[in-house]
């Protein structure tokens, strides 16, 4: 899920940015500092969107730098259990698939991938049993995230598709279309009665 943050910190502006304006010094320092930051509370950043305040700068004696304190607002991305997430194949391999949620990578285990076995293939994707559905690189998906890990720092997701309504886009066009075509059940007992009907009428 994607949040508008708001965070205070003392942000040490480096001194080849001392020419410029304080408050877009502070804007490029945040950019540098903050770049491919993420930690279990905030989620990942993916960009700082502006200054609100800073405050008059601290020098420490033997470091050259200029410590500000301030308050900015940055974009961040923190996934969630159960979340879906719209994702790419990145890469296929023959335990699973990596997926790119443009934010960050998740895998996707080969069991996860759909409700039929699925083998890799010499031609580098994943195919299922029946040969309906292949995922290869490049396959736009829709997935839900169900587990997530920060052991290492950055986190670890795990997605699946084996639940209705997800996979590669094109397999839930398909579904959808079957559903349109395919008579409900109350369609099916109206028609069965009009026969039952019918039938009677000639006897």
């Amino acid at each position: 899920m994607f949040y508008l943050a708001e965070v205070e910190d003392y942000i040490r502006v480096e001194p080849r940015l001392f020419g410029l304006d304080t408050q877009e010094a502070v804007r490029q320092q945040l950019r540098i500092t903050y770049s491919g930051f993420v930690n279990k509370e905030l989620g990942y950043v993916v960009s700082v969107v502006g200054v609100l305040n800073v405050q008059e700068g601290v020098v420490i004696p033997g470091d050259g730098a200029v410590y500000y304190n301030s308050k900015f607002k940055m974009l961040v991305w923190k996934p969630e259990l159960q979340e879906l997430v719209y994702c790419i194949v990145k890469e296929v391999a023959n335990f699973g698939a990596f997926m790119n949620m443009s934010v960050i990578d998740g895998l996707m285990h080969v069991t996860q991938v759909t409700d039929d076995y699925v083998s890799f293939s010499k031609s580098g994707s994943l195919t299922s049993r029946s040969g309906k559905k292949s995922l290869k690189k490049g396959d736009l998906c829709l997935a839900r995230i169900v587990a997530i890990s920060y052991k290492a720092g950055e986190p670890k997701m795990s997605l699946t598709m084996r639940q209705p309504g997800l996979g590669k886009l094109e397999w839930i066009k398909e579904e959808k279309r079957k559903a349109k075509t395919k008579p409900s059940k109350n369609e099916g007992e109206e028609r069965e009665g009009k026969t039952s009907k019918s039938k009677k009428k000639k006897e």
